[in-house]
């Protein structure tokens, strides 16, 4: 049995110590199994996908004034993310969120306008989207479920080959504890990560960057208080949040005041 147990814990070890192979943008080392065009096409698939089962906004003020902060957004983004144009769309729906994919696809749900009061909030979420692209977080996502699923599966078959009694409660362990202690943390990393990227990208694009603490207390108002603990949770608590923003305000500062754009988006 503890020979058994030894080779499950090399198994997964092996998986999960495989070499590096980029580095993101804040210096954490990834590994990205799948390629840029790749997920380009994934991405457009699922975005043309949600545009045949979403209601969209066409034309009006809404419209206007979301491409209007995309486009400072998009604009600082690097030509090696993505040298296309971006395609925004504004979906009909009471969901206070948004997201980017890559291959240059942003959209808003008109939901989000009611707790982003203005254009430079607006901002703080599109660029934090645009930082998960920038940071290519669903390439690593991806690669780290393939890997899970690699492992998992190895796993499995040492445990049945090796008759280990009581093998379902041990695999639903592991599968708990891969959730918690791998895919859950993985996730708030990305999210802090995209934070502090989107936090450069609106203060380099014009947009004050004080203006991402108060969209985060204002996600907090909207909550209700209702949240998981943030050890369950794939988001970091608003306060954690807020706190990291804070403690990165200075240079972002720097950024806007060096912006020489200073844009007018209405809503």
């Amino acid at each position: 049995m503890r020979s058994t147990l030894r080779t499950v814990a090399i198994t997964f070890l092996s998986v999960f110590l495989l070499s590096s192979c980029a580095t993101s943008p804040t210096g954490r080392s990834q590994l990205l199994l799948y390629s840029s065009q790749e997920l380009s096409v994934m991405g457009a698939q699922a975005f043309d996908g949600m545009k045949t089962q979403l209601k969209v906004t066409e034309g009006g003020q809404q419209n206007s004034y979301v491409n209007c902060v995309a486009g400072f957004i998009t604009r600082q983004v690097p030509q090696s993310v993505f040298a296309g144009q971006w395609e925004v769309v504004v979906f009909d729906d009471e969901q206070v969120n948004a997201f980017a994919l890559p291959g240059g696809k942003i959209g808003v749900y008109t939901g989000l306008l009611k707790v982003a009061t203005n254009q430079h909030q607006l901002a703080a979420v599109i660029g934090h989207e645009v930082g998960h692209v920038i940071a290519e977080h669903g390439n690593e996502r991806m690669s780290q479920g393939t890997l899970i699923q690699i492992g998992t599966e190895a796993t499995r078959q040492i445990i049945n080959a090796n008759e280990v009694a009581y093998s379902q409660p041990i695999m639903a362990a592991i599968g708990l504890g891969l959730q918690v202690g791998v895919q859950l943390p993985f996730s708030r990393t990305h999210e802090s990560e995209a934070d502090l990227i989107g936090l450069d990208l609106m203060a380099s694009s014009g947009f004050d960057p004080q203006q991402a603490v108060s969209l985060w207390q204002n996600m907090e108002k909207a909550s209700g208080g209702r949240q998981q603990p943030e050890f369950l949770s794939t988001h970091p608590a608003p306060q954690t949040r807020i706190k990291d923003l804070q403690a990165n305000m200075q240079p972002a500062m720097a950024l806007y005041k060096a912006s020489t754009e200073r844009p007018r988006c209405n809503p």
